[in-house]
């Protein structure tokens, strides 16, 4: 074989590679019945931390509502929905015992600053530039394992598709 074919072959299988990792890099959605959930994130924590959050985006494509009714990660000892709402002029967070509601034909957006998975007594620091797992628990979709991407200490998540 000449050089002209092994350079060749080496930069397809460069090209390949790149648009496979791109491809895995990008495709960060999960399905789970009617619902859809979009770039499941959560910011990098310096060490000593004890809490981070989960955001995402769930649509929900049905006719029904749906409700997250729990999350599990291994990397906290505790897990929590919360809300972050002003109350007379003051930012507060509490948790949603309940659940959140997927309005049919809706979505829900959890952000900074609103609706967010709360990670208590983190076991470790969450690293930028790692996935973490976890499962979001819906009350008809079921249990949704997907990763969250731990993103810089100061993402907003404005930099992701649909937000």
């Amino acid at each position: 074989m000449s050089i002209f074919h092994l350079t060749r072959r080496a930069v397809m299988a460069t090209a390949v590679a790149t648009v496979a990792l791109t491809g895995a890099a990008v495709a960060h959605d999960y399905k789970a019945g009617t619902l859809q959930i979009d770039h499941p994130w959560s910011r990098a924590t310096p060490g000593g931390a004890s809490v981070a959050a989960g955001y995402l985006v769930v649509k929900n494509t049905g006719a029904a509502p749906d409700r997250l009714i729990s999350a599990t990660v291994p990397f906290a000892g505790r897990v929590e929905i919360h809300e972050m709402a002003m109350k007379d002029g003051v930012m507060v967070m509490r948790p949603i015992p309940d659940g959140l509601t997927i309005p049919a034909g809706g979505s829900v957006e959890l952000k900074p600053g609103g609706y967010h998975i709360m990670f208590m007594d983190l076991k470790s620091p969450l690293k930028e530039g790692t996935s973490v797992d976890g499962t979001l628990t819906f009350e008809k979709a079921g249990s949704v394992p997907v990763k969250f991407q731990v993103e810089g200490l100061g993402a907003s998540g404005s930099a992701h598709p649909g937000h």
